[in-house]
């Protein structure tokens, strides 16, 4: 399976018949497609909010550190 990925093959590993993992070749460093970038960074914010702060108040809260 190694030697597969190596050259590129995604495998998913299932137990009774559902996926529980997935081996991926190494992402080379800046070689993400830009869709593939941009659909996980909405994956990653689905469902989280700012609360009740403005973008001016998050900017000025991340200065602090």
């Amino acid at each position: 399976m190694l030697e597969r990925v190596g050259k590129g093959e995604r495998i998913v590993i299932t137990k009774h018949g559902k996926p529980v993992a997935m081996l991926v070749p190494p992402a080379e460093k800046g070689k993400m497609e830009p869709e593939e970038l941009i659909q996980r960074f909405r994956r990653q914010a689905k469902g989280k909010t700012l609360g009740a702060l403005t973008p001016r108040e998050l900017i000025e809260e991340s200065r602090r550190f």
